[in-house]
């Protein structure tokens, strides 16, 4: 795999060139020292820790902002080659195609893990300085931040896919959009419509493995249902009733979101005519 490494060095100087590192963690930044300086804001009698509300609020934006951010990344990474007419030339080179999307992968990989743990790190260091942080509010933020890079990795992933799968970037990129509005939006609608329509034939046990379908919705399961005092904060105390997924459950099935469309993505370029 020395060859898969070279290509995710130049991938990660490529971002480095381009300033992708640079914005997203400015911007991952911005927002989250501004959503850090509301969570300080005195709490009132829900006595809430400051920094219980920042996990909250940072959680809740991430799930629109990090989805995105990772299409966008990564929804070129092979039929922008394909169209440039560089993957050609990479493919006379003694290297596999395997190796092409796991090298790729883990350099834009690494760009989004460095700009989410500059961005957010900063921030939670930030609140923790500023209000002080009890140990039950760090470990959440820590798990926040491991959570948003897997969430990233997830939607990188699917952009890798439906880069192999077309032959067009305009394509890759209409698809990307709406890719990210299916899981994003339409998804926890539909999931609501169903429930509601079903007049409660969809049960307990069956919602909950309906939610593991969806990344985004694992990650909100995760941030605001594994902590005591953020699920008491956010309202989930509720479905945590009803949900009964361990932490390492769904930080596993975050994995699996990450390691199923990168792998199809694999294979299909393997098949794939260049």
């Amino acid at each position: 795999m020395n060859s898969a490494l070279v290509i995710a060095r130049k991938e990660f100087r490529d971002g480095l060139r381009n300033k992708w590192v640079a914005a997203i963690t400015l911007l991952l930044a911005a927002l989250a020292f501004a959503l850090t300086f509301i969570g300080s804001s005195p709490t009132g009698l829900l006595e809430a820790k400051p920094l219980a509300v920042t996990v909250v609020s940072i959680s809740s934006l991430t799930i629109f902002l990090i989805p995105l951010i990772a299409l966008l990344l990564g929804y070129d990474a092979i039929v922008g080659e394909h169209e440039r007419g560089c993957l050609l030339l990479m493919l006379t080179y003694p290297v596999s195609r395997l190796e092409i999307v796991v090298g790729k992968f883990l350099g834009q990989a690494t760009i989004l893990a460095l700009a989410t743990l500059l961005g957010y790190g900063t921030a939670g260091a930030a609140a923790a300085a500023m209000n002080g942080a009890d140990a039950e509010s760090m470990l959440a933020f820590v798990g926040l931040t491991i959570s948003t890079i897997l969430l990233g990795l997830s939607f990188l992933a699917l952009a890798y896919l439906i880069s192999v799968l077309v032959r067009e970037r305009g394509t890759a990129a209409g698809m990307a959009v709406g890719v990210w509005l299916f899981f994003v939006i339409v998804y926890d609608l539909a999931l609501m419509g169903g429930l509601v329509a079903s007049q409660g034939r969809i049960g307990a046990s069956v919602f909950p493995n309906l939610l593991l379908l969806n990344p985004a919705d694992t990650y909100r399961l995760f941030n605001l249902t594994a902590f005591e005092g953020i699920r008491q904060f956010s309202g989930m105390a509720g479905l945590s009733a009803s949900v009964h997924f361990a932490p390492l459950v769904l930080l596993a099935v975050l994995l699996a979101w990450v390691a199923i469309p990168l792998s199809l993505a694999a294979r299909l370029f393997e098949r794939r005519e260049a």
